[in-house]
């Protein structure tokens, strides 16, 4: 990645622009005799006409977080803390109030459109559906309307696409697709889940310039949940570092990306390929904890360089260091 892929700092923190706010979530899963922690006490912010983007190794917790939102989890999770959208709690809510949330003001985009879609029926005919669940329409209307959101999300020659089969569309036109669905009801939020893991590099550019659309011109507010940190540094306006459940790091896209204090999240960026820095990748040593099995203190310190005793003791809170918010007592003068 290079510096002029980073986004302008053009979005500054406003009262009242917050679209969800989560307060000490956490999720617990039964596991058999165990349980496993997949987030621990997570607190976060997702704003109106921003990209917020969640970021971390398999298992940090980041889809967990975003499920847990969309009340999508398994009957085996155990769901605290607070999740209010638009001022309504969304933990505790009842189906009814979740299934009204859900394609309507809130839509998401998994990671495979292909499992996604369904391959017995044509991708118009779903469009069509989408809109029909949620709003009182013919299905001439739905239908019009189904081409309508192909051309929004830039498939050619949308009014002959709506007739094809999902297996009859490239990766990335059945990404659009799914991004077609999800604001099909002109929703408040969108979820990506890992939308561009499976696209090349161009597609994948094509698909985030949709996204990047949407939110610009919609004032969508969109929640990223990766780990690829080119596209953060492509799209995102905040960066949310996830591991072990826990948040270790957040701020501005600019502030994680040049200013990251944590060691976990400077381990991420200097194991990420850069343009502007050629050279040998630098991996992080070891591998996550066992959640069935987590650590007394910091989650990281057995992988950390840095630690000391201290650390494998107390386990660190999030706290403002520089320009970012760390959850590190190695770092601004913790003690």
């Amino acid at each position: 990645m290079t510096d002029d892929r980073l986004r302008p700092q053009h979005h500054e923190p406003r009262n009242g622009d917050v679209i969800v706010s989560v307060r000490d979530l956490s999720v617990r899963f039964a596991a058999g005799n165990s349980t496993v922690h997949a987030v621990r006490g997570v607190d976060l912010d997702i704003r109106r006409g921003e990209v917020t983007a969640l970021v971390g190794e398999s298992g940090s917790g980041k889809s967990t977080v975003v499920l847990a939102l969309m009340g999508l989890l398994a009957p085996n999770a155990t769901v605290s803390g607070s999740i209010t959208f638009d001022g309504t709690e969304l933990v505790g809510a009842p189906p009814v109030v979740l299934r009204r949330l859900r394609g309507a003001r809130v839509g998401m985009v998994f990671q495979d459109p292909m499992t996604s879609l369904n391959p017995m029926h044509t991708v118009g005919r779903q469009l069509a559906e989408a809109v029909r669940v949620h709003r009182r329409v013919s299905a001439k209307d739905a239908a019009r309307r189904a081409v309508e959101l192909l051309d929004l999300v830039a498939v050619p020659h949308a009014s002959q696409r709506v007739g094809s089969y999902p297996h009859e569309l490239s990766g990335g036109m059945r990404q659009r697709v799914m991004i077609a669905m999800a604001i099909a009801n002109d929703p408040d939020l969108l979820i990506a889940d890992e939308p561009t893991t499976a696209l090349d590099v161009t597609i994948q550019a094509q698909v985030l310039d949709v996204l990047e659309r949407l939110r610009d011109e919609r004032r969508l507010a969109i929640a990223l949940v990766t780990h690829d940190l080119g596209v953060v540094a492509g799209v995102a306006d905040s960066v949310n570092v996830m591991y072990a459940g826990s948040l270790v790091e957040q701020g501005d896209v600019r502030d994680v990306f040049y200013r990251a204090v944590h060691p976990y999240t400077l381990g991420l960026l200097a194991c990420s390929p850069r343009l502007d820095r050629p050279g040998e990748l630098v991996p992080i040593a070891g591998s996550p904890p066992v959640l069935t099995e987590l650590p007394a203190g910091c989650a990281f310190a057995q992988r950390c360089e840095r630690a000391v005793d201290g650390c494998h003791v107390r386990r660190p809170v999030l706290r403002p260091v520089g320009a970012t918010r760390a959850a590190c007592d190695l770092v601004g003068g913790a003690s």
